[in-house]
């Protein structure tokens, strides 16, 4: 009987479960581990959500399959919201679809638009679904820069010219996870240009549309005239109302891509749990004070990462959006590569990050840490780690003025 089949002799080894896998080992031995490894939110949810959820929960009718495509009341909400935040006119019955979180999304999509040997253009590092998605689909990556800069319009230019097939796919993400890079209008402007003159679909990763810093927002592609011509984006409730494990998330955009992905998805799922739908409406449509707060909050955590970590003899570029900072190994300590240091730092300093190889090989020599501690535990990670580090040999500025 085959053992070895197709899809999974494509993944390699997930790095991150590496360090993941040590992680837990450590918690069960009662070590006390300050993970800033995996983006899990450590806050709960608006109350009037939960109350929502609890509502239509207790209703005897409401245990029922559900929508695949979402409830027209959500899809009427997230439609609502981009008009508000983006300007972008949606037609919540063609050009909007409920996903279970956007990695479910993005994957089905990849199922549904992608035949074996397609060629996908997808950014090196990225999160692993922006990749693995289509792999598993059959699709071959050819890899492009995350930053959106010139160096990525030449990228491209050389993938179109040189690449047999053509690329049918761009994917993108900004704010980039794991780099924390993000783009602006003009940026989308030349992306949709470029992929209407090639006949490309793009999808875009809009998870972290809300989590920008120093008062400057997040664009959506779709506020591009023509966009929806030839792209569709995806978003999330996970990380802007803390509902990372209610798996609430959305598609919008392009018709025919709209179309695909729902009919593909009606063959896999009910849709997510009816009273999670409902609650999510409220999210939407009600007060939107916990965006505002989350944002203050993780900008809060970001200031308090860079400058203590700085402190501790680790200098790290401060992230203009995202819940991630991407910060390059110490100069001292890059021999090690982005897989050992994260192992180390966790054995040594109790700290879990995640190893920059994990989201692809142009992640070596950085690790991505999370803002899912408080400050008083991310003040707490930098001691041990300045420990850590001059238990390694390198000068921190504490060692240096004799702390």
């Amino acid at each position: 009987m085959q053992d070895e089949f197709y899809r999974i002799k494509r993944l390699p080894p997930y790095v991150i479960a590496e360090v993941n896998a040590m992680r837990a080992k450590a918690r069960a031995a009662g070590e006390d581990i300050i993970d800033l490894g995996m983006g899990n939110p450590d806050l709960p949810p608006p109350p009037h959500v939960i109350a929502k959820l609890a509502e239509v929960a207790a209703k005897p009718d409401a245990h029922g399959y559900s929508a695949s495509k979402g409830i027209p009341g959500l899809r009427r909400a997230q439609a609502a919201y981009y008009d508000r935040r983006f300007g972008v006119d949606l037609d919540p019955d063609s050009e909007v679809v409920v996903t279970l979180g956007s990695k479910e999304g993005l994957a089905n999509l990849a199922q549904a638009i992608t035949a074996p040997g397609d060629v996908v253009l997808a950014p090196n590092p990225s999160y692993p679904i922006h990749t693995f998605g289509f792999i598993i689909a059959g699709a071959t990556i050819r890899s492009v820069p995350t930053t959106p800069d010139e160096r990525y319009f030449e990228a491209l230019e050389r993938a179109v010219r040189f690449t047999v097939p053509r690329p049918s796919v761009l994917v993108m993400g900004y704010p980039s996870n794991p780099t924390a890079e993000v783009a602006d209008l003009a940026f989308y402007e030349r992306v949709v240009a470029f992929a209407r003159k090639h006949n490309i679909w793009v999808l875009s990763d809009l998870a972290y549309s809300e989590i920008y810093f120093d008062g400057q927002p997040t664009p959506s592609i779709l506020q591009v005239p023509g966009a929806k011509d030839v792209a569709i984006e995806f978003t999330s409730l996970s990380k802007s109302y803390s509902m990372a494990g209610w798996r609430i998330g959305f598609a919008v955009g392009n018709k025919t891509l709209i179309s695909a992905l729902t009919r593909v998805k009606s063959y896999l799922d009910y849709g997510a749990f009816t009273p999670i739908q409902a609650a999510a409406v409220a999210a939407l449509n009600g007060p939107q004070d916990i965006v505002a707060e989350n944002r203050a909050l993780y900008h809060r955590r970001r200031d308090v990462l860079v400058e203590s970590f700085g402190r501790a003899g680790w200098d790290i570029p401060p992230p203009r959006a995202s819940m991630f900072a991407w910060a390059p190994l110490p100069p001292a300590l890059r021999h090690l590569g982005s897989l050992e240091f994260s192992k180390q730092l966790l054995t040594h300093a109790g700290v879990a990050v995640a190893p920059g190889v994990g989201y692809g090989e142009d992640g070596e020599g950085f690790v991505r840490i999370a803002l899912v501690e408080n400050e008083q535990r991310l003040r707490q990670a930098a001691r041990n780690i300045r420990k850590y580090l001059q238990s390694m040999g390198v000068n921190t500025p504490s060692a240096k003025a004799g702390g």
